[in-house]
């Protein structure tokens, strides 16, 4: 069940490779209705099927690569059993542990019969479809279908596809502004003097996530055995330290290289790795993949590799030289995956949520790689230390159960992230806060020996460094208590941005805390600008995101500052344009916007169409980003991002001609 997770995660991020590009596809349909008697009509949806390619079947369980039909919510329940007709194939598959899995090659057709379809019915729906051709695999791939139903009963296919509209014509570029001519000269995106201090943070988050790894039992131990190995195996003392060094040095290489796919997709689509960190499908797609991590952490089963890929690579560790080496340092990162991976995967998915992309990334995971390979040759220079590591032992176990709890907390996150861009509602901000409470209360309870797990035994005495654990959860659970209630206290500053925003409230209107700077115009840039015109105010833009962490900063820790709060209020008609707000636009305005350089994309969303606004206008698809506007247009100053200096932000908003 673990291997299928983990090729299922597999062929997931090999569809984000794919999410940038305009391949050809694998498989081409048509759509067809047939009216049959009063109210009743059959779908027919054909595929033709790329060559060397297998269309999984929709007889496929959840759990296996499958196709399925869904149907607009009006839809569900007129739609009767699907019907395939094709040659199905029923044979083992090796990537999926020989499974028995059911396909079509060439091509097929799904007939759907609907009933009870008045006259005038407009029939929406999408075919979600998986293939694979030998250890490729895409999807869930999407073709949206679309039939209408006239006056007198005949149903014709509609095409889904959209117009086309020019940079000129699509109101999304704005003539009036120069970005590199702004009225007064001051400001900036902020990248420019905080890039340095961000890349050298989220290095050192991840060389703290790699010494973290270092703790784990699937690591710890095999710090003395390595260097054991390379000093006693290596003819002199010299020979023994320059293996480790390299060896080191393979570990390092080998996380940073995993980043590098990345640039690519960056370097597609500036907006691509936003796109894909707010991802409803992605986001859950990690809470379930976390919530499986911390189960594996509290013991519950064991994550491993496919244990034949594991073998192949060890074996090729016996070859000699620097090639041997490589393959010794490749099968430490795949054997200590069950412990790292839950560890990589959260700077992998913060990476994907913060401004620097690609580049945070890979420096991100130079750090957690750093930490990692440090202690190698540290020890290999001098093997005396050694004697002072503690044994490996029972602590272990304790560090790995509290990263369960962590990754379970980080979870919590990416759930919420979901429930924003698609406002479900299902976790308000009270709702989170009172789940990370309960977390926290079981972390306190484990340290201080209260809670165990079946695999461990009981603590016989708690150590200073754990009571000292204890005690810091306990005093950041009661800090986390406030934020259940309806007060001015609720804000908790410290973990501004992790929670929902103030205003995602489960008392609403009636929220205390949520008395900070209202947006003028939410969503509708038009007509905040025609309210600038109307009261000769400039127009602030705020462009956000329901899943920003550092938007909720500015919000909560900024924009209430007195002094800002009333220069905003006064002075400002104030829009906030959240870029990955997943709500589609009304059909007649969704398009297929044009840029300058001929480069085409779909304008669909509501966060399609201000996420374009900003890279085509401001050339900048990070966020937050603050633009001012006179009334007419024309640029105040320059856009500045994310600026926790109240004073500094303030400065920037007083600053303008």
């Amino acid at each position: 069940m673990m291997n299928r997770i983990l090729l299922f995660f597999a062929a997931f991020l090999f569809s984000i490779s794919l999410f940038a590009q305009d391949s050809v596809k694998i498989v081409q349909w048509s759509f067809q209705g047939v009216r049959e008697t009063d109210g009743k009509y059959l779908i027919r949806l054909k595929g033709t099927i790329a060559d060397g390619w297998k269309l999984f079947s929709t007889t496929a369980k959840d759990d296996q690569p499958n196709t399925r039909v869904a149907f607009d919510s009006a839809m569900v329940l007129n739609a009767g059993a699907i019907s395939e007709k094709g040659q199905l194939q029923q044979k083992p598959e090796p990537l999926f542990d020989n499974e028995v899995l059911p396909y079509f090659e060439k091509e097929v057709s799904f007939e759907i019969p609907l009933t009870n379809i008045a006259a005038g019915a407009d029939i929406k729906g999408a075919i979600r479809y998986m293939a694979l051709k030998g250890e490729e695999i895409i999807g869930p791939e999407e073709e949206a279908f679309r039939f209408s139903v006239d006056a007198t009963g005949a149903i014709t296919s509609k095409s889904t596809v959209l117009k086309e509209a020019s940079s000129a014509n699509s109101g999304l570029k704005r003539a009036s502004i120069d970005l590199d001519n702004p009225l007064a000269n001051c400001g900036g995106t902020g990248l420019e003097s905080s890039s340095e201090k961000g890349l050298l943070n989220i290095f050192l988050l991840g060389f703290l996530g790699g010494l973290i790894a270092l703790l784990t039992p699937c690591v710890f131990p095999m710090i003395p055995l390595t260097v054991s190995f390379f000093t006693k195996k290596s003819q002199d003392r010299k020979k023994g330290i320059a293996n480790a060094l390299i060896y080191g040095f393979f570990i390092l290489l080998i996380y940073i290289l995993l980043s590098v796919p990345f640039h690519f997709l960056d370097s597609l689509n500036p907006e691509i790795l936003n796109n894909i960190s707010t991802n409803v499908w992605l986001n859950l797609a990690f809470f379930v993949i976390f919530v499986v991590f911390a189960l594996s952490f509290f013991g519950l089963f064991e994550i491993t590799l496919p244990s034949s890929f594991s073998n192949t690579v060890d074996s090729k560790a016996g070859i000699g030289g620097i090639v041997g080496i490589f393959f010794m340092a490749l099968t430490l990162a795949l054997v200590s995956f069950s412990c790292t991976g839950p560890i990589l995967g959260s700077l992998l998915a913060g990476s994907l949520s913060t401004n620097g992309g690609a580049m945070q990334l890979t420096v991100g995971m130079g750090g957690f790689g750093l930490a990692l390979a440090l202690p190698f040759a540290l020890f290999a220079l001098f093997p005396n230390w050694l004697n002072a590591m503690p044994k490996s032992g029972g602590w272990l176990t304790t560090v790995k159960v509290v990263l369960g709890f962590l990754e379970l907390a980080l979870a919590i996150k990416f759930l919420s992230n979901a429930d924003l861009v698609k406002h479900w509602g299902i976790l308000k901000r009270e709702t989170f806060f009172a789940i990370w409470i309960i977390i926290g209360i079981a972390l306190s309870l484990y340290l201080f020996g209260l809670l165990r797990f079946k695999h461990e035994g009981p603590v016989k005495k708690l150590s200073k460094l754990r009571i000292g654990f204890g005690l810091f959860f306990v005093a950041f659970t009661i800090y986390l208590v406030p934020g259940l209630t309806n007060t001015r206290h609720a804000n908790r500053a410290l973990i501004s941005g992790f929670p929902p925003p103030l205003t995602y409230s489960i008392y609403g209107e009636k929220s205390a805390s949520a008395k900070g700077v209202e947006a003028n115009v939410l969503n509708d840039y038009e007509k905040a600008l025609a309210l600038s015109k109307e009261t000769g105010k400039p127009l602030l833009i705020d462009f956000t995101g329901w899943a920003c962490v550092n938007c909720r900063k500015m919000e909560e820790n900024v924009w209430t500052q007195p002094e800002v709060k009333e220069t905003i209020e006064k002075d400002f008609i104030l829009v906030s344009l959240y870029v990955d707000d997943r709500q589609k636009l009304p059909e007649d305005q969704q398009f297929i916007y044009t840029n300058a350089q001929g480069e085409k994309k779909p304008i669909i969303t509501i966060g399609d169409k201000f996420a374009t606004m900003e890279v085509e206008n401001f050339r900048n698809a990070s966020q937050p980003l603050y633009v001012i506007l006179s009334p007419d247009e024309k640029l105040l100053n320059r856009p500045v991002g994310y600026t926790p200096n109240a004073e500094e932000y303030l400065k920037w908003l007083k600053c303008r001609k």
